[in-house]
Parts: structure tokens; sequence; C-alpha cells
């Protein structure tokens, strides 16, 4: 996402750089979205994968509506119609003639789940999709859907200062058998320790997240600190702290750690070997979850 859009300036030379150096380093999944742009980031990642195909594992998502020429605008579509049209295009965008994983990026309050979902079926039975995921849906929904057809991975935000899903969401997968797929895993960067909030683009969607507000900035430093501090003990930075931390919630968790800089992709990928200590887990643990909602207006997330 942050290579095309919302995160400050493109550099599309730099993200495809990324991108080979991913697969080298053999990190299999990428994952986009149709709306990321909207539009250009599958074009930018079909054309780095150009040639290196069968080394994806290429996941994309449908569901939130954007008009090109006003891209704050947005809705939701589940419509049977709109699934097919949107495979589609992607399909073309990313010039391949399958999806390995796709989502409904958000789900339609209009349209039964079991109509969107019978709709990405066809795809499966067509051999143009061959697995499905939901993206930020709640158990109910998740139930309906996996009813329909296998649900094979649910894609919401998971870190250690987003932990919500731990409630009601991943109980209710792992009954299911369903993977785990955590976005922005690094709090949107911020548990780095390397964000200057004052300091982002004045293109960079953070700068209107709650979290990163006035008193709520303040109280959720305190966990970056606790981070920060204990990483620098161990010896590794705190984004590599803060994904272990992801990893090690289960097996079935796939943490997806976006970055458009090969120096940070590699400091990410660094972090696959690291096993906190359970003293570490339980001062993050107290360290307690972040204060203020995850975005701006909860009804139209996008990520």
């Amino acid at each position: 996402m942050g290579m095309s859009e919302f995160y400050g300036t493109r550099d599309d030379q730099e993200s495809t750089a990324t991108i080979h150096r991913a697969l080298d380093l053999g990190i299999t999944l990428l994952d986009t979205a149709d709306i990321y742009g909207p539009f250009i980031n599958e074009e930018l990642v079909g054309q780095a994968i150009a040639g290196r195909r069968d080394e994806v594992v290429l996941a994309t998502k449908f569901g939130i509506v954007r008009d090109p020429a006003n891209p704050s605008a947005r809705g939701v579509d589940g419509r049977p119609e709109y699934v097919r049209r949107s495979c589609e295009a992607s399909l073309r965008r990313l010039g391949t003639d399958h999806i390995d994983l796709y989502y409904q990026h958000r789900v339609d309050p209009d349209t039964p789940i079991e109509e969107t979902v019978g709709a990405m079926a066809e795809l499966v039975t067509e051999g143009k999709v061959r697995y499905l995921g939901l993206s930020e849906a709640g158990p109910q929904t998740i139930r309906r859907a996996h009813a329909v057809h296998p649900i094979s991975a649910l894609q919401t935000e998971y870190s250690i200062w987003a932990r919500e899903p731990e409630a009601e969401v991943l109980p209710a997968v792992r009954e299911l058998g369903i993977g785990f797929v955590a976005y922005s895993p690094l709090g949107r960067g911020f548990l780095t320790g390397a964000v200057d909030v004052a300091g982002l683009a004045p293109s960079d969607f953070r700068r209107g997240q709650p979290r990163l507000q006035g008193e709520n900035l303040d109280v959720n430093q305190v966990i970056v600190d606790r981070i920060r501090q204990l990483a620098a003990a161990r010896g590794v930075t705190p984004a590599q702290l803060a994904l272990a931390w992801v990893a090690q919630q289960g097996q079935d968790i796939v943490p997806i750690p976006g970055t458009k800089r090969r120096r940070y992709l590699e400091e990410n990928a660094a972090a696959a070997g690291l096993v906190l200590t359970d003293a570490e887990l339980r001062a993050l643990a107290e360290a307690g979850t972040a204060r203020g909602d995850r975005y701006a207006d909860m009804s139209r997330i996008g990520g």
C-alpha cells in the first residue's frame, strides 16, 4: 500500500527493487489491493513480478470503491457483478491469469455476505482465484461466509498496540481453521520508534490518525518507549521486537509489514528468527494497549 499512496511520496524504482529483494530473501506473500493508488499499486506489483510469478503467493482485494478523480470519496460494494468486474480488472493490472488469495476488502452492509462469497466462489471454480479471504470482518460474518465457501484467511490490523482481534475474532477463526493475516504489525510505523509525527509529509494519512494526536500520542508513546527499552536490551531494533511479538502469538498468524525501501525490508526480514522470552512478553503486556481509535472514521477503514 505504502509504495503507491498514503505514506508520502512514491518511488517506483525503489519499490520495485524492494519487491525483488523480498523475493530474493525468500519472502513470497505479496499483498496489494485495487484501491491502492487507486489501481496503480496492482500495476506496480504486476510489473515487478513479471517473469517471477511462480515465486509469489499473490493476494489482492476488492470491495472499497474509490473515484480516481476524488480519491477521498469512498464506498463499499459487494454485489456479485462488482466482484466479477473487479477480479477481471485486477487480473489485467497484475498481468496474471490467477490470484492466489482474493479478499473482500470490506464487508458491504447492503449485500448479504452469502451473495458476495458465492460470486467469489465462482471465480475459484473458474480458476481465476485459488483461495478466498475477508478483511476486517466480524465473527458472525466470517461464519456465514465460511458456510458458503471455505475462507482461508482473515486480514485485520493486529499489533502490540492493536489487540482488538483477541477478544472475538481470533477465537472464531481458530475454531474454523482460518489463517489470520496481521496488517500494520508495526502500528503504521509508530512502533519502530522512528516516526516523528510532526515531520510527516503533508500527504501522509497518519497525520489524521487519532492514536497519533494530542493526549493519545503522549499515552501511546509509553508503549513505544517500552518496546525501545526491551529492544536495546536484546540488541535488536524496535521494529524487529514488535514483529516478533506478532509472529509469536500463534503459528496461524502471518504478519505483513509494509515498506517501500530495501533497508527496512531487510530489517523486518531479520525478525523472523527472533523468539521473545516470557519476561519480554510480560513486559510488553504490562505496557498496555493503545489509546484512541485506529482510524478517524472507523466506518471507512481502508488498510
